[in-house]
């Protein structure tokens, strides 16, 4: 009980400071919104382009063209979806603060105080993200209700439905736990700015953010549907859009929570490791 009131004073204050710059906090994540804009006149040329050639890669059918599986109002909708996924699992500036708070000794305060390292950084997480909802709720209705006309499918089941929110919120936390694991590298090395650099650049490609891994020449797309980045942006899209069979579904969503666990534990790993070797230099 004493436990779940520390975690509750440590999220309600995480929360206040998120709001404390409200102005400011607002306006950042109304910017998000804006390459959106830059995506639906791209995919528009690219789709024309497509469909006046009717050759290549693309297959043409009654309700137009259509590459990796996706046509056109397909791909303004997934990367509306991919908003929601990467507004969960992004976590700018984790494992850079965490390697930071090691080199300088900060780190020390949560040895000798009875609060967990990860547990208080994902209540500040979590604080993080419920105050970006609570911003953008507004700007994202009228978003998706503008471009409501590219989910041309239609609303999905309720068993879609659920697995979408599932695989947010566990999209949230493999997110969290691979860059605190990123984060604890710093109890080995000095420096983890180069190692954070490689990692987002390859998150990027491999998580669909910039397009769907379908779209990937099939010598690689089985490779990389493989790998946990696409927890992070493509399949949360996909499960939304019906992009995932239902037969196949569940195997996905089992998958999706086994690299979740695997995370939790190297994160924890690396912690109780690196603990033991940590010598609390700085500050």
């Amino acid at each position: 009980m004493h436990r779940l009131q520390t975690w509750w004073v440590i999220l309600r204050i995480a929360l206040e400071e998120r709001l404390v710059y409200r102005g400011d906090f607002a306006l950042g994540t109304l910017m998000r919104f804006l390459p959106i804009v830059t995506q639906i006149f791209l995919w528009s040329a690219i789709f024309s382009s497509i469909g006046s050639a009717g050759d290549g890669d693309a297959e043409l059918s009654e309700s137009g063209a259509s590459v990796g599986g996706f046509r056109f109002p397909d791909m303004v909708a997934y990367y509306l979806m991919t908003m929601i996924a990467r507004a969960f699992s992004s976590m700018p500036g984790l494992a850079s603060g965490i390697a930071l708070q090691i080199r300088d000794g900060e780190i020390k305060r949560y040895l000798v105080q009875p609060v967990d390292l990860t547990g208080f950084l994902l209540l500040q997480r979590i604080a993080h993200k419920l105050a970006y909802y609570t911003v953008a709720i507004l700007p994202f209705a009228l978003v998706f209700f503008l471009c409501r006309g590219y989910f041309v499918d239609g609303w999905p089941s309720a068993t879609v439905i659920l697995a979408f929110v599932a695989s947010l919120v566990m999209g949230f936390l493999i997110g969290f736990f691979l860059e605190a694991a990123i984060g604890m590298i710093g109890f080995w090395f000095l420096e983890v700015s180069s190692l954070l650099f490689i990692y987002m650049l390859f998150s990027f490609f491999l998580s669909g953010h910039m397009f769907p891994l379908t779209l990937l020449p099939d010598d690689i797309e089985w490779f990389v549907q493989c790998l946990p980045f696409k927890y992070l942006a493509y399949f949360p899209a996909a499960v939304f859009l019906g992009k995932i069979p239902e037969d196949e579904l569940a195997g996905e969503m089992a998958l999706e929570a086994g690299w979740m666990v695997f995370f939790i534990i190297l994160c924890r790993w690396m912690y109780a490791r690196g603990v033991r070797r940590y010598s609390g230099f700085g500050g």
